[in-house]
């Protein structure tokens, strides 16, 4: 009987069950959609991180900044023998620890002893400034009028050649590229891990002082480089044995080599630049950085939380929106779809008041009314909730097909390193690193977990209308019944 009743209004009632439908569909689909941008911003944020991080890495480990001015923070000074030979090409390299500062080896071993941390790594940033070309002597050219006489200078003869050096210059091409120094030994952490081997191999954990390397297919591509080639880092000649691609954005270097091999080329041994940390437990980083920075003095630990305070661009603007704006929106409209839901469901029940008093007369009693009230209004519910799931499914498969675009610009951390401080990606503590702009394909990934979400507003928006609907229909008296009959 109550199911039989329940399909007979609903079918007789369509028009108000659709328009009360939509309203819950329409707050359900926006917050779907509103969840899977979000999810996929954070997951377009940790691509970003994980860019200059490594997969795996918590937090970073660097010096501490110097005071403006301090020794070791000097520009890098080329020199250039002269030659008589104008056609002679002139070369020189610098390798320079980026940031200009480090710290003792030893440091990646006191790190490792803090309590709380899993794993901890060293590595060498560097930066190598090559410069190759050939000065052009200039020729004197002679004035005609020169030594004719009566001009100053005396008579005929007597005056010194007039003239002028025309041409000559110097014509000069700066190659610059980034190498890091990698501990072979221990890969499960740092920039490499961004990256994936594409072709040839990565290092072996014997090779910790060999002449190999691990370049980035965007470097190889454009200095048209391969495996079993090799690459020349301030005159030491290194056999490629892998090429890698980064998983999102630029690579966190051009080349790798072992970390011995890079204290080798830029004469700092036993140095190095950033200590990569993993922390035993995700929710202990806070209480690891402060131990660390406790213990260890001189060094500043910055977390991904740190860094991700950086990040700016239209990424970290939506992400914005998103968090505040969107699911604000979102709840405002779910909330206002529940009120609609109510008030139409309670203004069905005044129009049948004859209907519900003369049920109450032939013996129904107030509980069955309201069952059945709250029956037709779960229904509407669930209805609503299948429209909402399908238009959200939808608006969220129409953004991850159109993949739009975001810029993240990970502006300068200034002195004081962060977590791009002290790695490859250029700058460090002593000097603020410039900014570095990636872009990052904006997805819409829909969980199961939001899906059983949807199912669940759905429920409650029918209930919450029911409840409206419901309490009006228990108070209903047959009288009002026989008083409309009249």
């Amino acid at each position: 009987m109550f199911f039989t009743y329940l399909r007979r209004e609903l079918r007789r009632r369509r028009k108000a069950s659709l328009v009360v439908a939509s309203g819950l569909a329409l707050g359900i689909a926006l917050v779907i959609i509103v969840s899977s941008v979000s999810s996929g911003m954070s997951t377009a944020q940790d691509k970003v991180l994980q860019s200059l991080y490594g997969l795996g890495t918590d937090m970073t480990v660097t010096k501490a900044a110097a005071a403006p001015g301090a020794v070791g923070t000097e520009r890098p000074r080329f020199e250039f023998d002269a030659q008589d030979d104008e056609d002679e090409t002139q070369s020189t390299d610098r390798v320079m620890v980026q940031g200009f500062q480090t710290l003792a080896s030893s440091t990646v071993d006191k790190v490792g002893e803090q309590s709380g941390v899993a794993d901890a790594v060293g590595g060498l940033s560097l930066t190598v400034m090559k410069v190759d070309g050939q000065f052009t002597r200039g020729q004197f050219e002679q004035d005609g009028s020169a030594g004719q006489g009566g001009g100053p200078g005396g008579g005929q003869g007597g005056g010194q050649p007039q003239g002028e050096v025309r041409g000559g210059g110097a014509s000069f091409d700066v190659n610059s590229f980034t190498v890091y120094g990698t501990d072979v030994t221990q890969q499960g952490l740092g920039p490499l891990t961004s990256s994936k081997i594409t072709k040839g191999r990565t290092f072996k954990a014997s090779e910790t002082d060999a002449k190999v390397a691990v370049v980035d297919s965007a470097y190889a591509a454009e200095k048209e480089l391969a495996v079993g080639k090799t690459v020349t880092v301030s005159g030491t000649t290194y056999e490629i044995v892998g090429v890698s691609t980064a998983d999102s954005g630029d690579a966190a270097a051009d080349v790798y080599i072992p970390l011995k091999q890079a204290q080798t080329v830029a004469d700092s041994k036993d140095k190095v630049t950033t200590v990569y940390v993993q922390a035993a437990d995700s929710q202990q980083i806070d209480t690891v950085k402060a131990a660390i920075q406790k213990n260890i003095s001189g060094t500043t630990v910055t977390t991904s939380a740190d860094l991700a305070d950086t990040v700016s661009g239209s990424l970290s603007t939506a992400s914005g929106l998103a968090s505040s704006v969107g699911r604000w929106l979102s709840v405002a409209v779910l909330v206002a779809a529940f009120l609609v839901a109510g008030l139409l469901t309670s203004s069905a029940v005044s129009r049948r008041v004859r209907e519900f008093g003369t049920l109450k007369a032939l013996g129904w009693k107030s509980g069955r009314v309201t069952r059945q009230v709250v029956g037709e209004a779960l229904v509407n519910g669930l209805m609503g909730g299948v429209l909402g799931i399908a238009v959200g499914l939808a608006g969220a498969y129409a953004v991850t097909a159109i993949s739009p675009t975001l810029t993240a610009q990970l502006g300068s951390t200034g002195a004081g390193g962060g977590m791009g401080g002290g790695g490859p990606m250029g700058g460090g503590p002593g000097r603020q690193t410039a900014a570095k702009t990636l872009d990052i394909a904006l997805t819409a990934p829909v969980s199961l977990g939001t899906i059983l979400v949807a199912v669940g507003l759905a429920v409650a928006g029918g209930l919450i209308a029911g409840a409206f609907g419901g309490w009006r229909a228990s108070r209903l008296r047959p009288a009002d019944a026989l008083r409309r009959v009249a």
